[in-house]
């Protein structure tokens, strides 16, 4: 978990910029793709994530949720778009409302008490999480998901070498 609001920025902007990343390969046509029918779908998993950030946006923490519903858009740019802006803004809201010591604090979430600094802890888990299933169904839409914490099977091919497999 995290002790100061210096090390969950650090983290948070580069695994919301990986996150960013993959979301900027969507395509319109991508966003209906899913696992099985009755499933979420490539864009509602997408458009979690933003909602989700927004979600955090309370009296504790206040700034401006993403446009739209619950429900994802049909535009991949839209979806990319609002979640680069509602990072963004969680950033600038835990660097100048929440100071080092209010990490430690106790907050209500789903009925249970968690730390602000577990809360943080949890939606990079949360986002890590999403982006495996994000690469999957990115695969299965046609799509090539780029390469996060190292070269995908892809990227081993595109290089000469055998993918481990």
């Amino acid at each position: 978990m995290y002790h100061t609001i210096d090390e969950f920025i650090l983290e948070w902007k580069a695994e919301s910029a990986a996150t960013s990343h993959l979301l900027d390969v969507l395509t319109d046509e991508s966003l209906q793709q899913s696992i099985s029918p009755g499933h979420r779908t490539l864009g509602q998993i997408a458009w979690h994530l933003v909602w989700v950030i927004g979600s955090l946006s309370s009296a504790e923490l206040q700034f401006e949720k993403p446009d739209g519903e619950e429900r994802a858009p049909s535009s991949a740019k839209k979806i990319a778009d609002e979640y680069k802006k509602v990072s963004q803004a969680l950033v600038d809201a835990v660097e100048t409302q929440w100071k080092d010591v209010d990490l430690q604090s106790s907050q209500e979430v789903n009925g249970e008490e968690w730390s602000k600094a577990k809360s943080l802890h949890l939606l990079v888990q949360h986002e890590v999480h999403h982006r495996g299933q994000l690469t999957v169904l990115m695969r299965q839409a046609g799509l090539r998901p780029p390469a996060i914490y190292g070269p995908t099977f892809d990227d081993w091919k595109d290089k000469g070498q055998t993918p481990y497999i």
